[in-house]
């Protein structure tokens, strides 16, 4: 039996992190985590005013979400986080070398539709124009698979565990 990895849901704000997350978690037979439950104040402050965050912002951010996947190391669990630049996966990789990411994407057009029907989130529409700007998908060295975001919840969730159990072990050594 493989060890359980633990997943990060990453993609752009709209793409369904929040809602794929608890669903892959439940398949898995895994915990999950909110990636924005770890941000600070003052970060959720910025994004709400229409700001996107800069590095110095995120840092502590990945930080937080490493450590939590380093405790579910060899345990398995699926935690969300945009883990949009490959530096920002970089750092969670350090924190949580067995990590693997699932890259939800998909076309803008969806993706700022589903975003303009969400209520109580507090990242705006504004901004996605930067989280595309700022995205750099997984390349071909990083462990991970992507997923297209079309479809109903349960379609995506079913086409992410079919992805990742596609992927070779990846337990480190």
């Amino acid at each position: 039996m493989r060890t359980p990895h633990v997943v990060v849901v990453m993609g752009v704000a709209g793409t369904g992190k929040t809602t794929i997350g608890p669903l892959l978690a439940a398949r898995l037979g895994v915990p999950y985590a909110e990636g924005d439950d770890f941000h600070p104040p003052a970060n959720i402050a910025k994004m709400s005013a229409g700001h996107p965050l800069d590095d110095a912002d995120r840092w502590p951010w990945l930080d937080a979400i490493g450590a939590w996947a380093h405790g579910r190391a060899g345990l398995g669990g699926v935690v969300s986080s945009s883990a949009l630049k490959r530096s920002y996966r970089d750092r969670l990789r350090a924190a949580a070398p067995g990590i693997v990411f699932l890259h939800l994407s998909g076309d803008r057009r969806l993706i700022e539709d589903r975003m303009s029907h969400r209520q109580g989130h507090f990242m705006p529409t504004a901004l996605l124009d930067s989280q595309f700007a700022t995205l750099q998908p997984l390349e071909p060295d990083e462990a991970g698979v992507a997923v297209e975001v079309s479809g109903t919840p349960e379609e995506i969730t079913a086409r992410a565990v079919r992805a990742l159990e596609a992927l070779p072990d990846l337990t480190p050594k």
